[in-house]
């Protein structure tokens, strides 16, 4: 089922397109004014930086050569160019402040959009990849595209202004010398042409090769117990190295592409220099001679022009890099952007109205994979109050029917209905609120014990939530914790018991009030001690309520109202304990042996 795994590269759904390019500047748009602000900004120090070679070239041309008579004038201009040069500092300083506020804004609507989109995918989506490459996207991917989009497109925008404006003043001193300086523009465009295809491919794979690397360390994060328990470090070591080895391979690729342009440029720029002092003796000498005297400062300043138009050309070059890296990264936040949502509320979807919990399954039919049905045809009936167990073999489709209850997934065919109400025409919303779930893995949240009874019913008092945990038992193992129910939880409740974290769990599920309550192996990990103590809590729990509970343990199920038996994704066997005990089928098979695994 899954789509790949660390160690598989992710192929595009959408290959990046300039359409895209066009949809990202939506998070531009939103702070275009703090955008035109560091824009007018850039534009004032560019002038002003530019202005400086023309004040250099009239002292040295026309105000020294006069002596005595020009040191007033001279401590005044260079005053100014004293001036000048401060006020570019702190007018790129105030840039630099508005950049990063506009930065880090747009960091966070884009990584809210993207988080809230992935709230809305089901679970066929996260079960279908690793989770750290999805990580990646949220964190590292959307880092560098808001960078690019806040920084990299207004230094790109003036980079192209400083280029016009420069060759303003390149005009302006020489139009032959101008044409020198723009001499070797094509040879550094054909370069930049010939590169970026083979710049595109490595940046996509070095995407690629470092989603691999985060997929696989949250993976070993996770599992670091397992890990230890069977002595893989050195093992899992050697993966981790040669995950690490191909994104270098291809990250040092394109770096090796995209460092080939400032050496060129820089080539160019001092072939240019040279140009422009031969030129200046050679061929364009009335250019640079007034009334017999070579006008050095002017000389000066050309050549001043030619290091400044070729510095935003290099620059480009280093904005084209950012862009390679941005195409790469946005192509994977707009596939999830992109990712259908397989279970949403369908249009014209209503309020499901306070229930009393009859649950029909009316000839339905899912399947995971098309063509796989893992449900086939699956009908029946429970009121409201009925408590329902689901057994059988692993794989048979049990947690399947309670996730279709639930709607964590869309059936493939037939309906599911509660009260007479198809879940396909009620806001999940207001479906999943009348519901309690239970699953075998409980996720226990960062936070305190009482945060955690509290996570579904906010507005519960203290009292409401003690009351709940001493239901199902768990306030006598809280309260005899160092801080009782003010105890902090560890990420994922490491250092409680899993038998307490089921409990725990059980509290919060019992001070949500659900009318529907599904248990999917919730006391799997629950010791036999405490188990004896829960079943006290979950017969409180069940009472006036319609449950479904999900068991291999047999011996807690044995209450229920029916029993369906499971296999090959339909109901072999249905009644109640006693009933199918004495048909002596496929359930009386199942609880002996187990019975006897008890007795041995």
């Amino acid at each position: 089922m899954a789509r790949n795994k660390y160690n598989i590269d992710e192929e595009l759904d959408a290959p990046f397109n300039w359409p895209q390019f066009k949809r990202s500047l939506v998070y531009v748009k939103k702070y275009k004014k703090s955008i035109a602000a560091m824009f007018v900004l850039s534009v004032i120090a560019s002038i002003l930086g530019l202005v400086v070679p023309r004040i250099q070239a009239y002292i040295i041309d026309t105000m020294i050569p006069q002596g005595h008579k020009a040191i007033g004038t001279i401590i005044i201009l260079g005053v100014g160019y004293f001036i000048i040069n401060v006020g570019v500092i702190f007018i790129n300083k105030r840039k630099g402040l508005i950049g990063a506020r506009t930065s880090q804004s747009m960091t966070t609507d884009m990584r809210t959009d993207v988080y809230e989109h992935l709230q809305k995918l089901g679970f066929d989506y996260y079960d279908s990849r690793p989770h750290g490459k999805i990580l990646t996207r949220v964190i590292n991917y959307v880092n560098n595209v808001s960078d690019f989009l806040t920084n990299g497109l207004i230094n790109a925008v003036l980079a192209l202004i400083n280029l016009v404006i420069t060759l303003f003043f390149m005009l302006s001193l020489s139009p032959k010398m101008t044409l020198v300086v723009l001499a070797g523009l094509p040879v550094f465009i054909v370069y930049v042409a010939l590169t970026k295809p083979m710049q595109r491919r490595f940046r996509q794979k070095a995407a690629n090769k470092q989603s691999n690397v985060t997929a696989y360390l949250s993976e070993n994060i996770n599992g670091a117990k397992v890990t230890q328990a069977f002595a893989r470090e050195e093992m899992n070591s050697g993966i981790f190295d040669g995950l690490l080895k191909e994104n270098r391979l291809y990250k040092l690729r394109a770096a090796y592409v995209a460092h080939g342009m400032y050496p060129i440029a820089a080539m160019i720029m001092r072939i240019v220099k040279c140009a422009i002092y031969i030129a200046a003796v050679y061929w364009f000498r009335k250019d640079f001679i007034l009334e017999g005297v070579v006008q050095i400062g002017a000389i000066y300043a050309m050549v001043s022009y030619s290091n400044r138009f070729w510095q935003p050309i290099m620059q480009i070059g280093n904005i084209y890099n950012q862009l390679m890296d941005a195409m790469s990264y946005l192509e994977r936040i707009f596939q999830v952007l992109d990712e259908p949502v397989s279970v949403e509320d369908n249009p014209g979807a209503g309020e499901l109205p306070q229930i009393a919990g009859h649950v029909e399954f009316r000839n339905v039919l899912f399947e995971y994979e098309k063509g796989i049905p893992v449900i086939k045809h699956v009908s029946f009936d429970v009121k409201a109050g009925e408590s329902i167990a689901l057994v059988g073999p692993t794989g048979a489709g049990k947690s399947t029917i309670v996730n279709l209850l639930s709607r964590f997934y869309n059936v493939t065919d037939g309906s599911v209905c509660i009260d007479g109400h198809d879940l396909q025409s009620v806001t999940l919303r207001s479906l999943r609120r009348q519901m309690g779930v239970m699953q075998q893995d409980t996720f226990i949240f960062s936070g305190t014990i009482m945060d955690n009874i509290r996570y579904g019913r906010l507005s519960a008092t203290d009292e409401e939530c003690i009351a709940a945990a001493k239901a199902v038992h768990a306030d006598d193992f809280i309260r005899e914790m160092e801080d009782g129910y003010n105890t902090e939880t560890k990420e994922r409740g490491e250092g409680l018991s899993a038998g307490q974290k089921q409990l725990i769990s059980f509290a919060r599920t019992l001070l949500s009030d659900p009318r529907i309550l599904i248990l999917d192996e919730a006391t799997s990990c629950v010791d036999t001690n405490t188990e004896r103590l829960v079943q006290n809590g979950i017969a409180a729990l069940l009472k006036g309520r319609t449950s479904f509970i999900v068991a291999h343990r047999l011996s807690t199920i044995r209450n229920c109202d029916r029993i369906f038996y499971i296999q090959d994704g339909v109901i072999a066997e249905e009644g109640n304990h006693d009933a199918l005990m004495a048909k002596k089928g496929l359930y009386y098979e199942l609880y002996t042996s187990q019975l006897q695994e008890i007795l041995q």
